[in-house]
C-alpha cells in the first residue's frame, strides 16, 4: 500500500469500519478489523494482512464491540502503536499498546495530528461492562462516526471535508444505535461534508447468508447515495469498494 505524500490527505477504506486516514505524513487507522472471520460473521471480501499496510502511527477505537475493537487484529498491528479510545475502554485494550482515553469534546494528538472525540449514540458493553461510544474528528474536518444514530450535536461538527458515515451493519437487521441509508442521508444533510463515504456495509455477513450474494451486501451504499442526492445535494457521495482510495483536499488554515 503506497503511503500518501507528506503534505497530502488521503482515505483508504479497508472494509466495515476500518479506514486508513493519511494526514501530512501521519497514518491513522480506525476500528481495525482485518481478519477473515469474527464469531459467526465472515469477511465477504479478501482479508487484509496488517503487515501490508506499511506501518501505522495511531489507532482510533470508537467503541468496545467485538467488530470495532478486535484484539487479534490490534495485536497483529504491534504493541507500540498509540491507541485513542473512549473512557473506560483501556481494560479491553490491555497489552495492545499505549492507550489514551478520551471523553466527548476532549482532544489528543496522534503523530502531530489533532483528534477530537465527538458524541455517538450507541450502547456498547464488553464483558458486562458498559463503555461509552465515540466518534472522532481528525485534523479538524475529517469525521469518523464509528457506530451511531443521529444526535443533535451533529450540526456542531459542520462543515466538514469528509464524513465516514455508517449506512448498515453486518447482518439482515439493524438494532438501535445505527444508521440505515435514510437516516445516514439525514445525518449527512446536517453534517454538510464536501464528501461523504459510506462505511459499515458489505464486508462481513453471517455465514451462510452471504454465500449467494445477499442484497444487503450491495444495496445500502447505493440507497444512501440516492437519498443523499435529495437531502444533501451539495455533498459528493463517493462509494468505495474495500481497498478503494480517495484523495482529499488540504485543510485550509483558519485566518
Amino acid at each position: 500500500m503506497t503511503p500518501a505524500t507528506a503534505t497530502g490527505r488521503t482515505l483508504t477504506w479497508l472494509g466495515h469500519a476500518t479506514a486508513l486516514i493519511e494526514v501530512r505524513g501521519a497514518r491513522i487507522l480506525t476500528d481495525p478489523l482485518l481478519r477473515p472471520r469474527l464469531a459467526h460473521i465472515t469477511r465477504r471480501v479478501p482479508p487484509v494482512a496488517p503487515a501490508s499496510l506499511g506501518g501505522v502511527d495511531g489507532i482510533l477505537i470508537s467503541h468496545v464491540h467485538l467488530d470495532h475493537l478486535d484484539r487479534p487484529t490490534l495485536r497483529a498491528l504491534g504493541s507500540s502503536v498509540p491507541i485513542i479510545a473512549p473512557r473506560g475502554a483501556a481494560a479491553s485494550l490491555r497489552g495492545l499498546g499505549p492507550v489514551h482515553e478520551l471523553d466527548v469534546g476532549e482532544t489528543a494528538t496522534l503523530a502531530g495530528v489533532e483528534v477530537t472525540a465527538t458524541p455517538a449514540v450507541h450502547s456498547a458493553r464488553r464483558r458486562g461492562r458498559r463503555v461509552p461510544a465515540l466518534g472522532y474528528v481528525v485534523d479538524r474536518d475529517l469525521y469518523f462516526a464509528g457506530d451511531t444514530d443521529r444526535f443533535d450535536a451533529m450540526a456542531e461538527l459542520a462543515p466538514l471535508e469528509l464524513a465516514l458515515v455508517p449506512v448498515w451493519g453486518y447482518g439482515p437487521t439493524l438494532g438501535p444505535g445505527h444508521l440505515d441509508p435514510q437516516r445516514a442521508a439525514e445525518a449527512t444533510a446536517v453534517l454538510r461534508p464536501r464528501v461523504a463515504v459510506p462505511i459499515h456495509w458489505g464486508t462481513y455477513f453471517p455465514f451462510p447468508l452471504g454465500l449467494r450474494g445477499h442484497p444487503l451486501l450491495h444495496q445500502p451504499p447505493r440507497a444512501f447515495a440516492a437519498r443523499a442526492a435529495v437531502l444533501a445535494p451539495a455533498t459528493e457521495v463517493v462509494v468505495l469498494e474495500p481497498g478503494g482510495r480517495l484523495e482529499l483536499r488540504p485543510r485550509v488554515a483558519s485566518p
